[in-house]
């Protein structure tokens, strides 16, 4: 039998699913045999979708996905869902509507539970965007829970960013809410056979042209601060993206080429521009940071007994200690130990 490694690299289906099982469970063989894999990643283009609830993301993961493969092109799709906070299980309710996709060799659907990780983005997703990558996947979409901070967590693993919208769900529109304008390359905007959709894309050219007035200036994007005006020789006009808005009625596949036309223009422009490098590194340098983060808490978690870090919490609790002078007293505790 060939190696782990091997069977990924040959897009071996059961040892992708093993592999991303074994990663979400942090298993240390997992983590070794990712590694070696790391050299074959880098390929891929990364998609990441998000939007409030009710939307029709899944619906349009799902069309979306069988554009990609009558183009020839593999797909991947992550469906990252909320986790219950008894179980630690999630529903999984993506498959359910991605089932139109099963049984095609070039899709992979993998859903995924959030585990309480902050922003409702899995810890392990974006391990399971590089397993992806190496089994030569070419297009990975990341479809979010679609909750709070989930939105906008997206921008830091995805190359570009679908923000789905919807007519007729309370808000005229959800994209007015602080970051989600700033994280769309493309919008979406679904549902476009009912009524008040002419008015939701309205507001969306005035929020955008809102934005877009005045001189080219750094903008906080896929989590870090991008001058979008860095690229040499080039005027602001010509380095700026202005984000597509694209009607579509994903239940019947209408106006889903547009959205993909929209994306393969981001990517191009990216390209061009320069930001696409620059995005990745951003990209990497959060997941660093998140492993980092990680590891740093772990070691420190396993130099404290649960004596101590419950006198700390009682403490806190009685109003005895507030919590940054706690977080102080265990690091102290940490570095006491260690030494």
């Amino acid at each position: 039998m060939a190696a782990p490694v091997d069977q990924i690299l040959e897009g071996n289906r059961r040892a992708i699913a093993r592999l991303i099982s074994q990663l979400e469970n942090n298993q240390p063989a997992a983590l070794d045999i990712l590694v070696e894999l790391y050299a074959h990643t880098g390929r891929a283009y990364l998609v990441g979708i998000t939007g409030a609830p009710g939307t029709g993301k899944s619906t349009l993961v799902n069309e979306l996905a069988k554009l990609y493969r009558a183009q020839d092109q593999t797909v991947a799709v992550l469906s990252i869902d909320p986790t219950s906070p008894f179980t630690g299980g999630a529903i999984l309710g993506d498959r359910i509507r991605l089932k139109d996709l099963a049984g095609d060799p070039g899709i992979f659907i993998r859903s995924m539970a959030t585990r309480g990780s902050l922003g409702g983005l899995a810890r392990a997703a974006a391990d399971a965007i590089k397993v992806f990558d190496a089994a030569g996947f070419e297009i990975i979409i990341i479809e979010t829970v679609g909750v709070g901070q989930a939105e906008v967590e997206i921008a830091r693993l995805a190359h570009s960013v679908i923000v789905v919208e919807a007519p007729g769900l309370g808000d005229e529109v959800q994209a007015i809410k602080a970051g989600l304008l700033e994280i769309a390359d493309v919008f979406v905007v679904n549902k476009a056979d009912r009524d008040g959709v002419d008015r939701t894309v309205a507001a969306l050219k005035m929020m955008l042209d809102l934005t877009q007035d005045g001189p080219a200036k750094p903008s906080l994007h896929h989590g870090a601060l991008l001058d979008i005006s860095s690229p040499p020789q080039a005027s602001a006009a010509e380095t700026r993206w202005q984000p597509p808005i694209c009607k579509t009625i994903a239940t019947t596949g209408a106006g889903v080429d547009t959205v993909s036309e929209a994306l393969a223009q981001h990517r191009a422009y990216q390209q061009s521009s320069g930001l696409l490098a620059q995005r990745e590194q951003t990209r990497l340098m959060f997941e660093i940071e998140q492993i980092l983060k990680e590891r740093l808490l772990a070691g420190l978690m396993s130099k404290l007994s649960q004596p101590q870090l419950n006198a700390i919490v009682t403490q806190v609790t009685e109003r005895q200690l507030d919590p940054y002078t706690a977080v102080e007293t265990l690091l102290r505790l940490g570095e006491d130990h260690g030494s």
